[in-house]
């Protein structure tokens, strides 16, 4: 559950909506540094890719959030698309598994997160911003998608591999 009563629709300062759960850690260690489950959702239907424009940066981007407490990554994918832009979908695959960097989010709060990226395939409904965390929602031919961090562009590329076999990525840094 998102706790969205206080922050304004639209999120002018930059901010997103933050879980619950994360709302009642930072009561307890402010805006020190948490470490976090992420996932990145790449849904695919015939050769284009799911994007959405975020409403805190105005960057497209896949489909991009927290995994709840007890949450399977693969169902908080599935969820985290269905509340961003509205469309079912299921996870065919997971393509990559890696830490972010670290992240200082416009409110303060410093996290870094360890993010599954799935590859997911459409099932039904239309894009569409489906909550203040996107303003807009849609497919993307793959050759011609919007200017992307290079960091997006490597879970798109990694996660739109065809094959239901492809090896899942684990990056690793050396200490």
């Amino acid at each position: 559950m998102r706790n969205k009563e206080s922050l304004e629709p639209n999120y002018p300062d930059g901010t997103m909506p933050i879980p619950d759960f994360i709302v009642e850690l930072r009561r307890h260690v402010g805006h020190a540094p948490l470490w976090l489950l992420g996932i990145t959702a790449v849904v695919i239907r015939d050769g284009q890719v799911l994007l959405v424009k975020r409403s805190d940066n105005h960057a497209w981007t896949p489909v991009t959030g927290i995994v709840e407490p007890g949450e399977d990554p693969a169902d908080g994918a599935v969820r985290e698309v269905f509340e961003e832009a509205g469309v079912h979908v299921t996870a065919r695959r997971l393509a990559w598994v890696h830490v972010t960097r670290p992240v200082v989010h416009a409110n303060g709060d410093h996290a870094q997160y360890l993010d599954h990226v799935f590859r997911m395939d459409w099932t039904e409904g239309e894009p569409h911003a489906a909550d203040d965390e996107s303003l807009e929602a849609r497919w993307f031919d793959m050759s011609e998608m919007p200017t992307m961090s290079t960091d997006m562009c490597r879970r798109i590329e990694l996660a739109s591999e065809d094959n239901p076999r492809a090896p899942t990525v684990f990056e690793r840094r050396s200490p």
